[in-house]
């Protein structure tokens, strides 16, 4: 069996990575399972929220991203991120300007977000034609004070910061810049694309729906972008869910590169967004504190008690099938050379 770009499939995760964990330690009190953004691990008085993710598919902001998405996961648990490490592995064509862009720009986001850089490795990679970061990024909070992706309850309303394929959008307006020029997008469209990397961080979206309460479970969805995101909530909360098409945001700049390039704007991968999901009777206040904070939010569906119900709701009210990414629409549209 080939395996497609991106994350492995749920069952290879359940029947050869977590069949392989090495000493069960008392102080993990989550490890790794499908669905969940980190670890935590239990200090005493304190619980430890560790997040790990590699940068693969962009260049040109590949620091700051790895900063930025892994302090995003951290973040998935109402925690703030406050350390990061981080392995470098660069091309043979790398030169000493190479590491000092990638460097400068995580020192750049780390401190945009009080975060310490406290270790990590670099080095000349064979085998690899373009810079890849694995990143590790950690926070402390009280023992127990924290939620995780596995929390949603039946009756939950599904809330998603912002709008979907943010991370997507910012990569593909830049790395395919050419590309969609030659296939009319507008110069300036393509430009406000650009800064959709200015939106990634959902540290604020996080934290601040955490603290004002009435939030069970958070997730950021990245690979397999909002419906993958859907699918891990869900799984990891052994619930079911339906979503509403015309309640998903999607901005113009999104939905124009994704009609360019034929992909799905829903299933392209959005870092950026958060998707929350919170007590029917909390959710429009959490979107009231997450628009002080000049987020904007949506409720974009609703989470049901079977676990083997997950269904869109179309536009024109029809029912279909949520559909499982099977890979991220990034790496469709990142194929493509014109």
């Amino acid at each position: 069996m080939k395996l497609p770009f991106g994350k492995v499939p749920v069952e290879i995760l359940e029947g050869v990575i977590f069949k392989n964990l090495g000493f069960k330690r008392k102080e993990v009190i989550l490890g790794p399972s499908a669905g969940f953004d980190g670890a935590v691990i239990d200090l005493g008085e304190k619980s430890l929220v560790v997040s790990i993710d590699p940068i693969t598919g962009a260049v040109e902001r590949i620091g700051w991203l790895a900063v930025n998405i892994n302090a995003n996961d951290v973040a998935t648990f109402g925690v703030e991120p406050t350390f990061f490490l981080s392995c470098i592995m660069l091309p043979e064509n790398a030169d000493r300007k190479t590491i000092e862009v990638i460097c400068s720009q995580m020192d750049v986001a780390a401190k945009n977000l009080k975060m310490a850089i406290v270790g990590g490795h670099c080095e000349v990679t064979p085998g690899i034609t373009h810079p890849i970061i694995v990143g590790c990024a950690l926070g402390t909070t009280h023992k127990g004070c924290y939620v995780t992706a596995g929390g949603a309850k039946p009756e939950d309303k599904l809330i998603l910061t912002k709008s979907a394929g943010i991370e997507g959008t910012a990569i593909l307006a830049t790395e395919r810049y050419d590309l969609l020029l030659k296939m009319g997008a507008d110069h300036k469209l393509l430009r406000s694309a650009q800064k959709f990397f200015e939106k990634i961080s959902v540290v604020k979206d996080g934290v601040t729906a955490f603290r004002t309460g009435g939030v069970d479970a958070m997730h950021d969805p990245t690979e397999g972008g909002v419906l993958g995101g859907v699918h891990e909530m869900a799984d990891a909360s052994n619930l079911g869910v339906k979503v509403f098409e015309e309640n998903i945001p999607v901005a113009e700049e999104t939905m124009e590169i994704c009609k360019l390039l034929k992909i799905d704007p829903l299933q392209l991968v959005s870092s950026g967004a958060m998707l929350i999901a919170a007590k029917p009777e909390s959710a429009e206040y959490i979107i009231k504190k997450l628009r002080k904070e000049r987020i904007e939010a949506s409720i974009i569906g609703e989470f049901l008690s079977d676990s083997k119900t997950r269904v869109m709701v179309r536009k024109d009210k029809s029912e279909t099938r949520l559909k499982r990414p099977e890979c991220d629409h990034l790496w469709l549209a990142l194929k493509r050379q014109g």
